[in-house]
């Protein structure tokens, strides 16, 4: 298997108390922008029209769905510790969108929230999901 794959289930190298932190910064941070991302997800199922930011001009549809793929399915993935860092990107650049073109006129105040969803999800990019992952499992497996 390519190395570059090995890399993205690298679930990294640390000690159990750093593990049990990362599960634990994951599990919730997770579960906090699903809540967030299941009232879009219905928004898109609603059969109402949608009415939804264009932030990047690709259509208010593409950008709910968009949105909704991060918020939703890569939380759910981050819960899981699967393909954590592979995850982490849309969530990271979701949270740039809002903190930089949606919120972009709006003050510090309003940024403020994306920017700190968006430094947890740069740091568990960086890091990787730790031993108590899907992740960690996979890893495992591809090294023998």
């Amino acid at each position: 298997m390519k190395k570059t794959t090995k890399n993205l289930f690298n679930s990294g190298d640390y000690p159990n108390n750093v593990n049990i932190a990362l599960l634990v910064l994951r599990v919730i941070i997770g579960i906090f922008m699903l809540t967030h991302g299941w009232g879009k997800m219905e928004t898109l199922f609603s059969g109402e029209p949608i009415q939804f930011a264009d932030p990047l001009g690709l259509g208010a549809t593409v950008s709910l769905v968009l949105t909704v793929f991060a918020e939703v399915f890569c939380s759910i993935l981050l819960i899981l510790g699967l393909g954590t860092r592979f995850a982490a990107i849309p969530l990271l650049i979701t949270m740039l969108v809002a903190a930089f073109i949606i919120h972009a006129n709006d003050g510090f105040g309003k940024q403020e929230f994306a920017l700190l969803y968006g430094v947890i999800y740069l740091t568990i990019l960086l890091i990787g999901a730790g031993r108590y992952s899907l992740d960690y499992s996979i890893s495992k497996k591809l090294k023998n």
